[in-house]
């Protein structure tokens, strides 16, 4: 009886097996020596009311570190596949940020990615945390792939943009996933176009707020941001083909309510996207417009219009030598602030900035490379964008600059 129940397990176990198509364990470990610098400058001169006044100069903040995901992010995940018959497949996605440099963070949190999907015929519905499909666009089309100093003005200023008004409390040395809803998402439902449908491809994504809501309204708690912020709503369609590439994506993040004011603050973002690849050179390119618009319940009509603007666009290329990669981009952001000013009163210039990166990677196999790459900022009219490292020192006296960087680094893949 014994030996039967025990073949009856092996069985059961082998059948389990079989039906598991395949479990994956992958992961990046990226290592760079990398150096930022960012220099404000006294504009300020002699006026009518300070005929004396004594320029400051210019003060550097520099800094020198042994950073992570110089060229591809540091990561750790498992994913895996089960063949359920029919043409339908289950399947999880588990993927952890790591801090390779200093050893902080392991498998500490699945901040990357952590879904579970069903998939057939009819598509992918995917369910969990993952990357939102405003975010591909900025990431695909740009050469630096969004990491490191090269990383393009176009996502380095929509990062602090779409910021929640209130954030999550800090996780100390953690990956932090209530700040924004920029890179990824939580709480989504997410659905795939499936992949034959002759180079189109498409995604839809709704991220639950999860508040807790009250009837009657009254009830409800007078608290910034208890009620919608959170919230996520967006798509991408393109057409892919041969060395042709091309996508336009949308999203609304809701980062911040007031109930009782009646008010709903949405930063809503468009861009399109594309890449041809020629052969001996590969060219991409992105525009973009996001809007932090207030939405309000019952507008006052003289109320002013508090809407901002950002606009940016990406140009770059990369050229195959040999074992290697030649990697450049010219990127580019204007924000509009929308400033209201007295009849004989002129607007201050609105903020703006553009970045040149230059960057090259040296294959050493299919899974490991050298890299290096350099950057450098300019900001005008007060904007305050750097390439990393340290902010600027901004007040009275002192306008930020310059910022530049540079990364030299491994990445192993496994």
């Amino acid at each position: 009886m014994k030996k039967s129940l025990v073949a009856l397990a092996a069985l059961a176990v082998a059948g389990v097996a079989s039906a598991q198509s395949s479990v994956t364990l992958f992961g990046v470990v990226d290592a760079s020596i990398s150096g930022y610098s960012s220099t404000s400058r006294d504009l300020n001169g002699a006026t009518f009311l300070d005929p004396f006044y004594v320029n400051q100069g210019s003060v550097k903040r520099s800094q020198r570190v042994l950073a992570n995901s110089g060229y591809n992010s540091s990561r750790l995940g498992f994913r895996g596949t089960e063949d359920l018959g029919g043409g339908l497949a289950a399947s999880f996605w588990l993927e952890a940020p790591i801090s390779n440099d200093n050893g902080q963070e392991g498998i500490a949190t699945f901040a990357r990615r952590s879904t579970v999907s069903l998939s057939g015929g009819f598509g992918e519905i995917r369910l969990g945390r993952d990357y939102t499909p405003t975010f591909w666009n900025d990431t695909v089309f740009d050469p630096f792939g969004t990491n490191g100093v090269g990383t393009n003005l176009i996502s380095t200023a929509n990062g602090s943009f779409g910021a929640f008004g209130t954030p999550a409390a800090s996780t100390a040395g953690f990956t932090n996933v209530g700040n924004s809803n920029y890179v990824r998402a939580s709480n989504t439902v997410g659905y795939f176009l499936p992949p034959n449908l002759g180079g189109f491809y498409g995604q839809v994504m709704y991220g639950f707020s999860e508040k807790t809501k009250y009837s009657p309204g009254l009830s409800t708690p007078d608290v910034e941001n208890s009620q919608r912020q959170g919230r996520y709503v967006g798509g991408r369609f393109g057409y892919a083909n041969g060395p042709l590439d091309v996508a336009l994506a949308y999203g609304s993040s809701t980062v911040g309510d007031d109930y009782y004011l009646g008010t709903t603050n949405k930063v809503n973002t468009l861009n399109l996207g594309a890449s041809y690849d020629f052969g001996p050179v590969k060219l991409f390119g992105e525009i973009s417009q996001a809007k932090n618009k207030t939405d309000f319940e019952n507008r006052d009509f003289f109320a002013t219009n508090t809407d901002t603007k950002l606009k940016g666009y990406l140009i770059g290329v990369t050229v195959p030598v040999g074992a290697g990669l030649i990697r450049a981009s010219y990127s580019s952001v204007k924000y509009d602030l929308n400033q209201t000013v007295g009849l004989f009163e002129v607007a201050d210039p609105d903020p703006k900035a553009n970045k040149i990166a230059l960057g090259y990677v040296h294959n050493l196999s299919k899974r490991t490379a050298l890299y290096a790459t350099i950057a450098r900022v300019s900001n005008k009219n007060g904007a305050a964008l750097t390439v990393g490292g340290p902010a600027f020192l901004s007040n009275g006296t002192f306008t930020p600059k310059n910022s530049t960087g540079y990364d030299f680094g491994i990445r192993h893949a496994f």
